[in-house]
């Protein structure tokens, strides 16, 4: 819900990074960005045996990378800000070749290393230029040495540009686009934009959950053979590419690209299926306190026990609850956090033409960040709020580090996301005016939360496993898609709900499906949501005297992998699934406290 006049501006601003898309500055950063590309490029293919060179354009590439990663993240935010502006995408698409050129430079320089025996590996490490870039060196080699020739990689760099990225693009184009007729429970209709659905489907009111649902299903189901398309494109295109570097199976990148082992992931898997009946019971009491005999799955999102105010929140009542919560448990983190606001790095707004979701992205080179989302007046936003600032505070504890050594993998982002979620809650729960009217609100909150993390983010992972092992034998039509998408959710959700309850267009409006930069944008959120349980825990029993440690867990997840940084900071082991079901369980105390409600 938009205030008529925030105390906090509830849009963000962009000037610190450029003085304006198209000014002279901007474009004068392209044209530098161009040639450097260029220079490195040719410096790239001529690197023999000499160390320090080689050392000299591993540092350049950082460099470059601050930069072509600054002028990424600012494209992105003035496209998600305006999904119609026409030139923005044109220089989306522009950023993509140079994206190519990038990826070209960085295949060159891992062909390079990966020639270097062990001994004049260990030798260029030694190198004082490349201190505490150690970690990510060794996987630029490690990729090296399972990817196709320089040739093939540029090639594939240069084919993905109008291919797996312009899937993507279309996607984006498409949905940022998307609106749909809708008539309201009260018999009035609007033309509703598709990125207001889901806060729709998140309101108390079940008949405007389901108005919402079937007429949004409209523009999905119309367009499902594209996007369909697109989904087939972009994996059918990772799947040939995993398949000409010699990759035995399509989870070793999402793997590699998350820091951590097959076998930490099966772990927490094992976990999750054993322990499964934990989340159902949590969606069985939703619905006893709805007043059904199971769930749809419009009612997943939705709070099944009103907020003590019935009105909506306004955006200066979320921003001051969430500073609240953060300020006691966490002063660095409330500051921070204070701070975003007055320099308005926060977008928010509610308006037409923006893309649905929320990010957090920022900049090596300002050392700044920015949280993108549209808020719309409900708990759940002011929680995504709290979310994306715990991302945002994990940048800024790296900022000290070089760049090489603050790059984290997806696994370990959500662990700090998903920590500022928890600092939220356990606040507004501690609170010692607190109502038991919204202490229930807030235990079925957490209950919601526990559900996406442990069923339907899993659903997702599980879908998508079984879309590539079949896309792996030819194209996946819509039918079977939908056929996937309601195995999945049967599979995972059980008897929780309704025999018609299942959606299967899940796949199509589920944009993580459809990002091009990474695959499998599932399992790091589940690993991060039980990691940041196990964190938290310790939190709780040791106080304000843990977050030094919680910050150096931080600043170690850009130099380690998750195995190395949890056995270092907290001492287990991620491939033991008892660690996993530790954490896991962590619920109980409040799942028994919910299912206790009346």
């Amino acid at each position: 819900m938009a205030d008529a006049s925030p105390l906090h501006p509830d849009r963000w601003s962009l000037d610190s990074w450029f003085s304006g898309f198209g000014k002279a500055d901007y474009s004068d950063f392209k044209t530098k960005l161009v040639s450097d590309v260029e220079a490195l490029k040719n410096q790239a293919s001529a690197l023999g045996s000499d160390l320090a060179e080689i050392a000299r354009v591993i540092n350049a590439l950082e460099s470059f990378s601050d930069r072509l990663g600054h002028l990424s993240s600012y494209l992105g935010c003035l496209s998600a800000d305006d999904a119609n502006d026409e030139a923005v995408k044109a220089d989306e698409a522009w950023i993509s070749t140079l994206d190519a050129e990038s990826t070209k430079l960085q295949a060159t320089l891992r062909s390079a290393l990966a020639k270097l025996d062990d001994a004049t590996f260990a030798r260029l490490l030694s190198d004082a230029s490349l201190k505490n870039a150690e970690h990510s060196v060794k996987r630029m080699r490690e990729e090296g040495q399972k990817q196709m020739t320089a040739e093939m990689e540029s090639l594939a760099a240069d084919l993905n540009v109008n291919g797996l990225h312009a899937w993507g693009r279309l996607y984006d184009t498409l949905t940022g686009k998307m609106e749909f007729e809708m008539t309201f429970p009260d018999g009035h209709t609007e033309t509703v934009p598709m990125a207001r659905r889901r806060a729709l489907m998140s309101e108390p009111d079940r008949k405007l959950r389901e108005a919402a649902f079937h007429a949004g299903q409209k523009p999905w189901n119309d367009h499902a053979v594209t996007l369909a398309a697109a989904l087939n494109g972009i994996a059918g295109t990772r799947l040939s590419l995993y398949d000409r570097r010699g990759l035995p199976h399509f989870l070793n990148t999402p793997l590699f690209d998350g820091a951590m082992s097959r076998k930490s992931l099966d772990a927490m898997l094992e976990a999750i299926h054993t322990n499964i009946d934990l989340p159902r019971r949590a969606l069985r009491k939703a619905a006893k306190l709805q007043g059904t005999s199971a769930l749809h799955y419009f009612d997943l999102e939705a709070p099944q026990i009103a907020a003590p105010e019935e009105k909506p929140l306004t955006w200066d009542e979320a921003c001051d609850t969430v500073e609240k919560a953060f300020s006691p448990a966490y002063p660095r983190l409330g500051s921070y956090f204070g701070g975003m606001l007055k320099d308005r790095w926060i977008e928010a707004q509610p308006r037409a033409g923006k893309r649905p979701g929320a990010f957090c992205t920022g900049s090596q080179l300002k050392h700044e960040e920015r949280i993108y989302m549209t808020f719309h007046g409900t708990v759940h936003d002011m929680v995504t709020l709290a979310h994306e600032a715990g991302h945002a505070w994990h940048s800024c504890v790296l900022r000290p580090a070089r760049s090489f050594a603050a790059s984290y993998p997806m696994t370990l982002a959500e662990t700090a996301s998903n920590f500022g979620e928890m600092i939220l809650l356990s606040g507004l729960m501690g609170d010692p005016n607190i109502t038991e009217a919204t202490k229930a609100y807030l235990l079925d909150q957490e209950m919601l939360r526990a559900h996406a993390y442990l069923i339907n983010i899993p659903m997702r992972y599980e879908f998508e496993k079984a879309f590539y092992t079949e896309r792996a034998a030819g194209e996946v039509s819509v039918s079977r898609l939908r056929e996937l998408m309601t195995e999945a959710q049967r599979n995972l959700y059980g008897d929780t709900l309704l025999d018609d309850g299942t959606d299967p267009m899940f796949w199509a409006y589920k944009m993580h499906f459809f990002i091009t930069g990474v695959s499998f944008y599932n399992f790091p959120y589940v690993f991060g949501y039980l990691l940041s349980q196990a964190l938290f825990a310790r939190f709780k029993v040791e106080g304000a005297s843990f977050l030094p440690r919680y910050e150096a867990f931080l600043s170690m997840t850009g130099s380690a992998t998750c195995e190395e940084v949890v056995k270092q900071t907290l001492g287990e082991d991620l491939t033991n699934p008892e660690f996993w079901a530790t954490a896991l369980k962590a619920m109980e105390p409040s799942l028994v406290g919910y299912e206790a409600i009346k």
